[in-house]
Parts: structure tokens; sequence; C-alpha cells
């Protein structure tokens, strides 16, 4: 059994138990939220595909961790032109697990 949900911008494909490593999402460390934007929802025999969404799925999870993920250095570099450009960026992530899909 696995849904595919959309967490703020982006999809991840799920299974009760997995982890996902989403954008920051504005909830507190230990509390349970409810991913109720579910695009595709297959059992191993049915398969319900969302118009966007499917109303009667659900996906509850529990943060696990608010964090930041290793830092993403971009080096822009002109030759002859004595120019050079270093710029570092640290995505902040938030750790959530699968407890359970509810249909």
């Amino acid at each position: 059994m696995f849904a595919v949900v959309q967490v703020g911008n982006q999809q991840f494909k799920v299974s009760e138990g997995d982890s996902i490593q989403a954008y920051r999402l504005d909830h507190e460390k230990g509390q349970n939220i409810i991913l109720d934007k579910v695009l595709l929802y297959s059992d191993g025999k049915n398969l319900k595909l969302g118009t966007p969404y499917l109303k009667d799925i659900e996906v509850k999870a529990e943060i696990i961790n608010q964090m930041r993920a290793p830092k993403v250095i971009a080096y822009k570099y002109r030759k002859r032109k004595d120019s050079a450009r270093t710029h570092g960026h640290r995505q902040d992530l938030t750790t959530v697990k699968i407890a359970k899909i509810t249909v």
C-alpha cells in the first residue's frame, strides 16, 4: 500500500513507516499532522487517482526533526574577466515519519 502526497510544493511516494525530508513545515517537533493532499493511492490491487486530490484518503504523520541540509556551494567563474563569485545555500528541512494511511 502506498500513496503519493503533496507536501508544500513537493510530491512524495510514501508507505506506512517511511520517513521523508520535506521543505520546512511550520509545526513543532513531535506534533502529529494530517497530509490531506493525496494525489494517488494504491493498495496493490486497486489504484485511485485524484483530480487533483483524493477527498476520502488521509495520511497521518509525525514531525520527527527540524534541521538544515548540508551547505551547497555555487561557484561562478568568468574566464579573462577577473570575476568570480561564490555563493552558499543551506535549505531548511523537516523530517516527517508516515504513521498511517487511512481510507
